[in-house]
């Protein structure tokens, strides 16, 4: 394997690990932020053990996520120099922006909240667990115009052999930049709502705390079934601006091989990527892509062919991930659905709550085939249409990054390991116990 290979194995192993934990973080802090909330408010001590407990989780999902956010950073001096070289002025200033700003006031916020549990008053401890929520949320949003500015660059200009910053305020105000930010954090909240769901289902299952699990299960169904539902319309936004600045991806998506206007919508499609065609294409609905890429019957969808095979992006990985990602997108608003009208009876409902313990693995799945479309389809350009991958990597010795790649294999491999341990023994011992009352006898539930 040669070290452009090798770079790109082990920058898609660090990114894949590290999104493992991102978007927990993102959804539960604000779940963590409701529920506190709702203690301020109304006194009720279960709302508190509430955000004790899921805050637990949120706290050992966190310091995972920060340890392997720190290695992906540094790869890019190390694996990917000249990219770091030839874009570092706008990239890199991003990256500071969200170091500096948006992680340090995370940080300071989440110590205040860990450490503050009855030393700071009620409101003052839910409002440091607020400002976690926004600071995590912020910093998605500066990592993402980061990405969005590599998918789409705007507001640069190219001297010295450099691309540098001449418009600000147009890289962070792009129309990509907040859809792959509302894009990513929407799924980033319905992986957090099925989450306490699914853990809530565990021990509703088992008749285990059932008030408790009974109102986190609600407040997390809410929550997923909200962006559940968001996430269909803004997938279909994302997709228009795929198809308006990244042709070549969109043709990946749908194996869309030639040209054509009025071009149909195929449910089953089996690609031949070798031979530029299709083997297998079932259920044709008319018009229906173009209407969908550009809200126009006779909108012309470019096929591969219109473009060089060194241009165009790996089809099959980017056809089967696209496709796993969307089916599961319209699997989450069913299940969140059908849970809202059987919410009042839910404990009755054994077959939907087992089912719903089962798929806390699903929404990483659909966050995983996410990533996987956006940037293996990006390819063969690091930065769309300005600097390939191949002209991108460090001039170092295969051997080097191979011992590294290896390396972070086995070590990811271990904290992985540890952190889902945990997480799977904290989540299934429960909350604390509740508050003594005043006969000196533990209420049970």
């Amino acid at each position: 394997m040669d070290i452009l290979l090798l770079s790109r194995l082990q920058f898609a192993v660090a990114t894949i690990f590290h999104f493992l934990f991102v978007p927990l973080t993102l959804g539960l802090s604000i779940l963590v932020a409701i529920m506190e909330w709702k203690y301020v408010r109304s006194g009720d001590e279960t709302y508190k053990r509430m955000a004790r407990f899921w805050g637990r989780l949120f706290v050992v999902n966190f310091a995972i996520g920060v340890v392997t956010g720190i290695t992906l950073e540094f790869q890019f001096g190390t694996n990917w120099s000249r990219y770091s070289e030839y874009v570092g002025d706008i990239f890199g200033s991003l990256l500071a922006i969200e170091a500096t700003l948006a992680f340090f006031l995370e940080s300071t916020f989440l110590a205040v909240w860990i450490f503050g549990w009855n030393r700071v008053s009620r409101k003052l401890h839910a409002w440091s667990i607020t400002l976690v929520a926004f600071a995590s949320n912020l910093s998605a949003y500066w990592i993402l115009v980061a990405n969005s500015w590599m998918q789409h660059p705007v507001g640069y200009t190219i001297r010295n052999g450099r691309a540098e910053l001449v418009d600000f305020m147009a890289v962070i105000t792009q129309k990509a930049a907040l859809a792959q930010w509302l894009h990513t954090i929407s799924g980033s909240y319905i992986l957090a709502g099925f989450f306490v769901m699914g853990i809530s289902a565990y021990h509703l299952l088992r008749k285990q705390h059932i008030d408790f699990f009974l109102r986190s299960f609600h407040i997390a169904l809410v929550f997923a079934l909200v962006f559940s539902c968001f996430e269909v319309v803004q997938g279909h936004v994302n997709g228009m601006l795929v198809a308006k600045n990244q042709p070549a991806k969109l043709a990946a998506f749908e194996a869309q091989w030639e040209t054509r206007t009025h071009a149909p919508q195929i449910i089953a499609i089996l690609p031949d990527e070798k031979n530029e065609r299709n083997i297998i294409e079932i259920g044709k609905i008319p018009s229906l892509l173009s209407i969908l890429a550009y809200n126009s019957a006779n909108a012309e969808v470019k096929g591969l062919l219109d473009f060089p095979r060194d241009l165009r992006p790996p089809v099959n990985l980017t056809f089967h991930a696209f496709r796993f990602m969307v089916g599961l997108g319209m699997l989450f608003p069913l299940l969140t659905i059908l849970g809202w009208i059987w919410r009042k009876k839910i404990l009755e409902k054994h077959l939907y709550l087992k089912i719903i313990a089962w798929c806390i693995p699903l929404p990483y799945i659909a966050l995983e085939t996410g990533w996987l479309v956006a940037e293996v389809g990006r390819q063969p350009w690091i930065v769309y249409g300005l600097m390939k991958t191949a002209d991108a990597v460090s001039p170092i010795a295969v051997s080097q990054v191979a011992t590294t790649l290896v390396g972070f294999i086995l070590l990811y491999s271990f904290l992985g390991i540890a952190d889902f341990l945990l997480l799977f023994r904290l989540a299934r011992k429960g909350p604390e116990p509740e508050p003594e009352t005043a006969s000196g006898k533990e209420v049970t539930t």
